[in-house]
Parts: structure tokens; C-alpha cells; sequence
């Protein structure tokens, strides 16, 4: 188990991050109706996890000078499921509000799977890359002396990869206890449930197996995952840690949770705005 005990948040900061938490499931929405091209199902399991990195007050970092070097790291392996992380950015001040909706057309900064934009270091292409990528900046940070935390973001599908487990095999031997792993466990892969492709079960142990701290909950509630998260940002403690957060793909879309292809599903104009006015 993880040593780490977390805050439970405030009544205040909880009503917060809940409300943080609806109205960024309505904006990922609203931009998926804009950008149908958008993985919507993929980007709606992910809500609660940055909502409580960036509104929670887990993060270093600062909007108006996004590459300070004093700044925490965050890479979203799981590109395809980043668009939930755009209307918290912009409304942070890391890009204009505007920004928002130009999504998908020529010339704007926000693609259908993000990239290069303010407010996290990088989207891995390749799935699987965006946890080496990590531990090569958390080596790097500690051999400089450097208090900032490494914060990857990962989707279960992508650990059916070789090369997540040649980085959670070195990230345990150099002992990289300022990287954090969020596993978005939302079961089911572009090919439908991982159970029935690889069974990733016990996966928190599979960690702990390789020198890592562990702790699992539900994805889904913000006050267990600020918990979870203020426990293990920026505390070290020699290990690695690793917060699989047990999620529902297409949360809050109930055609797309019930469907194990919702990886490439999309949603009507029509559904979509039945289901913002649902989210109200």
C-alpha cells in the first residue's frame, strides 16, 4: 500500500472540484460537437483527474510563465483522451477562451488530439512512450536538484505495451519517487474491454512488484481523488508512485458506457446537446 496519507478537501474545495468537474464534462462535449474528429468517450473518463491536478492546487505551475523551470511536468500519454484538459486551460489564463472555439480548423492551436500547446510538456504520439519520456525528465530533475514532480497521465490500454514496463522497470530501479503515474482504468481499449485482451489484474500489485507505491480508487470522485492525489504530490519517499484511478470510458454519455467500441464511437450534434442540458 501507499504510505502517503491525502487531505480530504474542505466542504468548499469539494462543492469546487465537483462543480469543476460538471462543467468540464460539458465543455468536452460542446467540443466534441464542434470536432466530431475528437475521441469524446476517451476524453470524458479522464474528467476528475485533471480537474483535481489543476484546480486542486496539486500542481507548481504558473499560466503566465508556463515553461519556468521551477514548474511540474505533466505528459498526457493518452493524447486521444487530452480534450477534457482544454476549457481547464484556457480557463486558467494558458491560452485565450476564444481558443476554444476554433478547435479542429486551420490554424488553430487546438487539434483534434492535442499538441504542442501551454500547460503540459508534451502529447506521446505513439501510445506506451509518454511514461519513458517521464522518467527520463524525473532523472534528469533529481540529478539537477530539482523539487518539481513528474506527473504522466496513461490510459489501461496503453500497458498492454512492452515499453510502459521497460519504464516502470527503470523508474523502480532509480528509485524516481518525483514521478507519478495516473492510470485512467477505464477497462476498455480502441478494441474493446482489456479484460478480453490482456486481463491487466492485480495491476496495483503488478506495480508494487516492480518497487513501486500503489494506491487504487474510484476515478470518479472528486473527493477520493484529490485525496488520493494531495498524498502523493510532492511527497518522495524513495519509490515511484502510481494512483489507478477506476474510471468509466464515455462517463456521463450513457450510450457510449454501455458500448465496448466507444473508443471510435462518436455522438450526434443531437445527443450531444441532450446531454450538456442533462450535466447542467
Amino acid at each position: 500500500m501507499c504510505n502517503n496519507a491525502g487531505k480530504t478537501p474542505d466542504a468548499a474545495l469539494l462543492a469546487e472540484l465537483r462543480e469543476r468537474a460538471k462543467w468540464v464534462r460539458r465543455e468536452t462535449l460542446r467540443l466534441h460537437k464542434l470536432a466530431p474528429e475528437t475521441r469524446v468517450a476517451s476524453s470524458l473518463s479522464d474528467v476528475e483527474l485533471f480537474v483535481a491536478l489543476y484546480y486542486g492546487g496539486l500542481l507548481k505551475m504558473n499560466p503566465a510563465n508556463p515553461r519556468d523551470e521551477a514548474r511540474d511536468r505533466v505528459i498526457v500519454s493518452k493524447g486521444h483522451g487530452g480534450i477534457s484538459l482544454y476549457p481547464i486551460l484556457a480557463d486558467l489564463g494558458f491560452f485565450g477562451k476564444e481558443q476554444l472555439d476554433s478547435i479542429g480548423t486551420s490554424g488553430s492551436i487546438l487539434g483534434g488530439i492535442p499538441d504542442e500547446i501551454p500547460g503540459f510538456e508534451t502529447i506521446n504520439g505513439s501510445l506506451g512512450h509518454g511514461l519513458g519520456v517521464g522518467c527520463g525528465m524525473a532523472l534528469a530533475l533529481k540529478r539537477r536538484g530539482s523539487a518539481a514532480s513528474v506527473v504522466v497521465l496513461m490510459g489501461d490500454g496503453e500497458l498492454f505495451e512492452g515499453s510502459v514496463w521497460e519504464a516502470v522497470m527503470f523508474a523502480g530501479f532509480h528509485r524516481l519517487d518525483n514521478l507519478l503515474l495516473l492510470v485512467d482504468r477505464n477497462k476498455k481499449s480502441m478494441l474493446g474491454h482489456t479484460r478480453e485482451i490482456i486481463d491487466l489484474d492485480p495491476l496495483d500489485a503488478k506495480f508494487r512488484a516492480f518497487g513501486w507505491e500503489a494506491r487504487a480508487a474510484d476515478g470518479h470522485d472528486a473527493g477520493t481523488v484529490y485525496g488520493a492525489l494531495s498524498g502523493l504530490l510532492p511527497a518522495r519517499g524513495g519509490k515511484p508512485k502510481v494512483f489507478v484511478a477506476d474510471t468509466v470510458k464515455g462517463k456521463g454519455a450513457p450510450s457510449l458506457e454501455a458500448d465496448p467500441l466507444c473508443h471510435i464511437r462518436n455522438l450526434t450534434p443531437e445527443q450531444v446537446d441532450g446531454l450538456i442540458e442533462e450535466h447542467k
